[in-house]
């Protein structure tokens, strides 16, 4: 999406939509809320495309910690994980990942 934006080749909204694997709806949807925290987009209808009026960053964050037992036997409805797949590690530290856009 931010390159799409920052590229000025969304296409229409439709188009745009497609192309994030998302539906119309849950485009604006997105939109808003990036608009809501301070994202300058807007629309042009004569070169159909979305973009940043001015230069925007995206910074996104994730905390995640490994599961419980119960709650890996929650989640699974009390069935087996693949331990392949999957690992219970018995500390509960919150590890940091970070995504890049």
């Amino acid at each position: 999406m931010q390159r799409l934006l920052e590229g000025r080749c969304t296409g229409t909204p439709e188009e745009f939509a497609g192309k994030l694997g998302i539906s119309r709806t849950s485009l604006y949807e997105t939109i808003d809320e990036l608009k809501s925290r301070g994202a300058p987009i807007v629309y042009s209808k004569s070169i159909k495309t979305f973009y940043y009026t001015e230069p925007f960053e995206i910074s996104i964050s994730c905390y995640m910690r490994p599961m419980t037992f119960q709650e890996e036997k929650e989640f699974t409805g009390g069935k087996f994980f693949s331990k392949i797949l999957f690992f219970r590690t018995l500390g509960s530290e919150i590890s940091n990942v970070s995504l890049l856009c």
